[in-house]
């Protein structure tokens, strides 16, 4: 079938949309907040109403049952102002929703119809940077603008700045149905580091954060190193951001890693690990003795030839050095060009168990569950996939798309894959009928072409994006697939000899547009069901205040720094039907 895609127009009859969407809410809200686990037939089990949780935001009021744009894209987006040089943001034009027939036909009076199933919030890629790691190659920023960002900084500003979004928002915009919960897509964290993860579970679930490492008293970093590759906002230096327009901004790297208090999320919130989640730089394997050694300690490379650094990335982008051989080479050979940093246990890497444990902290409970989907059962497995409730009628899989042998792209070990296809059998057989499924993972489907062998199971095989579409594909109960890693808005249509759904990948918190995306799930009661996606901003104000080095003023510098970062790529918001859309399906 062609690719259609229509502006969707505004509904009449709200009061009939409002008391069916009601309908659905009362059946959604009572399987929230529990985990089924890893094992198998998980998709089968019943909610459990001693940890079942109200999906409702600490600070929003009741949902309102009926379509809202506030607060998110559909009402307005941040623009660029002027055309040349440092520009600033404002208030822009809204996205509009569009529908898409891809897969199967939009049929008239659905709006009327349908009643809710489901209703999460997506964070991906939120990449909670600790600047002033050692293991940081902000020295390859000439070959590739994701080695070191002007803004990244203030990513906690910005991450909780987009909690306070959520916990704003007046329930589902399309359906206004109650949200369930959020899930998270994996690169939570940056560098693979303890200090990070804490940064991360007190965003999520409520803290307060001091985003700095090393000496308590003040930042070491690149941005004050004097070397001009770099934006140093505090000075007069005039660096390549400078020369590009960037401000001078007093205060500002003080301001950066000044204490930071959370609210934390007001929904039961779920965790994908991600490969910089995994390990060192996302690229590298896990464990080596060197890189850990180094990641605590005192000396930090800076500055780096162009054509060593051409080469290293290079080596690093086609998959060349799994197990940072070449870093760890070139480490050693610039040791007398580095500079003194404080030591800090704090940023030593943690392993996948480590990983699991602190989510399973109950100091991080915040508004639950306890393990954000992670349990002990996965510890015992030394796993991180599990299967858990979205509500009564749907079902989440968290995958774990990252490839322990290193390098940045994905795959699935056969023992998560025979798991993967368990779940799904299972829940076809699930007493009283399937529940809806979606999957969600880190990796794209384009991106899961690393079928390195894990090196504790080197005598299993890996499998591909190519081969989870497929079997995906052969249950009708699945709807979509979501994920980030891409750093890119993006809605791929999968039509397979059994079956179709959509791939719904959302670009990140690190990059500009900075976005999150809301999923909506609706049976329109004609043989057809509805993905409805909306993207949405941090609550961070698009004008930007120089003066203004507060946390809501930071958390608005990092998005428009973001925008003016060399490299930064407009394409990441994806076209109108990768943003706000309708995405039609028929019924398993």
């Amino acid at each position: 079938m062609s690719r259609t895609r229509t502006v969707a127009t505004a509904a009449a009859a709200i009061d009939r949309r409002a008391l069916l969407a009601a309908a659905g809410a009362v059946a959604l809200s009572a399987g929230i907040g529990h985990t089924l686990g890893p094992g198998a037939g998980s998709g089968n089990a019943a909610a459990s109403p001693v940890r079942a949780a109200v999906a409702r935001s600490r600070q929003a009021p009741t949902a309102p049952l009926a379509p809202y744009r506030g607060g998110t894209t559909l009402l307005t987006a941040a623009a660029p102002r002027g055309t040349s040089g440092y520009r600033r943001l404002g208030d822009g034009p809204a996205w509009p929703r569009v529908v898409r027939g891809d897969l199967a036909a939009a049929r008239a009076g659905r709006e009327e119809r349908r009643t809710a199933l489901a209703a999460f919030v997506q964070f991906t890629d939120l990449h909670l940077v600790d600047v002033q790691h050692p293991l940081r190659y902000e020295y390859l920023r000439a070959q590739t603008a994701s080695a070191w960002r002007p803004h990244e900084s203030l990513s906690v500003a910005g991450a909780v700045s987009l909690v306070e979004r959520v916990n704003a928002l007046r329930g589902a915009p399309a359906t206004g149905a109650p949200l369930h919960c959020v899930v998270t897509t994996g690169d939570n964290t940056d560098n693979n580091s303890r200090a990070e993860l804490d940064w991360y579970l007190k965003v999520m679930s409520g803290g307060r954060i001091t985003p700095n490492t090393g000496d308590p008293r003040r930042y070491e970093g690149v941005q004050a190193s004097g070397v001009p590759l770099y934006w140093h906002p505090d000075d007069a230096l005039r660096d390549a951001d400078k020369s590009r327009g960037f401000p001078r901004l007093h205060g500002f790297l003080d301001a950066a890693i000044r204490e930071v208090d959370s609210p934390g999320l007001g929904l039961p919130w779920y965790s994908t690990v991600g490969n910089h989640d995994a390990l060192p730089g996302g690229c590298w394997a896990p464990r080596d003795p060197y890189l850990t050694e180094f990641a605590v300690g005192g000396k930090k490379l800076m500055s780096l030839d162009e054509t060593r650094g051409a080469a290293l990335w290079k080596a690093v982008k086609k998959g060349h050095d799994p197990k940072g051989d070449r870093f760890k080479e070139l480490l050693r050979s610039e040791a007398r060009r580095m500079r003194p940093v404080t030591p800090d246990a704090s940023r030593a890497p943690f392993t996948p168990a480590e990983y699991v444990l602190a989510h399973l902290d109950p100091a991080h409970k915040g508004a639950g569950p306890v393990g954000h989907g992670y349990t002990e059962e996965n510890l015992a497995a030394a796993t991180q996939y599990y299967s858990f409730r979205i509500s009564d009628d749907v079902l989440g899989i968290s995958l774990d798309s990252t490839d322990p042998a290193g390098h940045y792209e994905g795959s699935l070990g056969t023992r998560q894959l025979r798991w993967l296809e368990r779940e799904l059998a299972a829940n076809e057989r699930r007493a009283g009928g399937p529940s809806y499924v979606v999957v969600l993972s880190h990796h794209t489907s384009r991106t899961m072409r690393n079928l390195r062998q894990d090196p504790a199971r080197p005598a299993e095989a890996r499998h591909g994006g190519d081969e989870i579409v497929s079997l995906l594909g052969r249950y009708r109960s699945v709807l979509a697939w979501v994920n980030g890693h891409s750093h890119k808005n993006a809605i791929t249509p999968h039509r397979t000899a059994h079956g179709s759904f959509w791939e719904v990948s959302t670009a990140s918190h690190i990059d500009f547009p900075q976005l999150a995306r809301v999923v909506e799930l609706t049976d329109n009661h004609d043989g057809t069901v509805s993905l409805f996606t909306t993207l949405i901003e941090s609550a961070a104000p698009h004008r930007t205040d120089f003066a203004d080095l507060s946390r809501t003023g930071l958390a608005a510098l990092y998005r428009e720094l973001s925008f003016n970062a060399p490299g930064a790529k407009p394409a990441l918001g994806g076209e109108a039907g990768d943003r706000n859309t309708e995405l039609i399906l028929r019924k398993g």
